[in-house]
């Protein structure tokens, strides 16, 4: 019959340690993650920071487009004629304007 041989290490002071360590641990990982400043917070704040970047990028966009559009409108008569007769219904003198809606 062979006897088991007790690991010192593994003695009952130790095992208290032990579970003391694991519940130290998760309550700490618990604290971590949902106190006032912590990982959920800075994940939510990390996903609206990139909301933000992109409706900034959406936003450059439309601004560089209509500085194409005011430029090409105050050097070009033909772009500012079409332009006043597609959005404001401006005709000519003798044309005749028709609206389909």
């Amino acid at each position: 019959m062979s006897k088991k041989k007790k690991n010192p290490f593994w003695n009952s002071d130790h095992r208290s340690f032990s579970k003391f360590a694991v519940i130290a641990t998760a309550l700490f990982l618990l604290y971590v993650t949902f106190n006032r400043n912590g990982l959920l917070n800075w994940v939510r704040a990390s996903i609206e920071l990139r909301s933000q970047r992109k409706q900034i990028e959406r936003y450059q966009d439309e601004i560089s487009r209509m500085d194409r559009e005011i430029k090409l409108l105050t050097t070009d008569r033909d772009s500012l004629e079409k332009f006043a007769r597609e959005n404001f219904g401006f005709a000519a003198p003798d044309e005749d304007v028709y609206t389909v809606r």
